[in-house]
């Protein structure tokens, strides 16, 4: 199975984690946002819909999501169109709409302000 993880890093870490990537220690798939905030905005919950219904399948098309998900094309091709823009779905050179992964693990942690 093919998992990515979602989390809240500092660029520091980031960094951090390209540096040992780069020296050859295994990283794993992960999408790494600079706040909590910031992950929020990006998978909004009709966005996260849009990647919980790609999540293990095969790369689908606009109608397709949209159907799937239950939202007319025209704000389903907003939310796909910001989610590509970030790196989270992919365009196939068939222009179907893909996520290259089966599951998603989240890692971040709340504390107090």
């Amino acid at each position: 199975m093919k998992t990515v993880t979602l989390s809240v890093e500092s660029i520091n870490s980031v960094i951090d984690s390209a540096s040992q990537a780069f020296s050859g220690k295994a990283q794993g798939a992960y999408i790494s946002f600079a706040s909590l905030d910031l992950l929020w905005k990006v998978l909004a919950p009709n966005r996260m819909a849009i990647v919980k219904t790609l999540t293990g399948s095969e790369p689908l098309a606009l109608r397709e999501i949209a159907r799937r998900v239950g939202r007319d094309v025209k704000a389903v091709h907003t939310d796909v169109q910001m989610l590509l823009k970030t790196g989270i779905l992919e365009k196939t050179e068939l222009g179907k709409i893909a996520f290259g992964y089966d599951a998603i693990h989240v890692d971040f942690m709340l504390e107090a302000a």
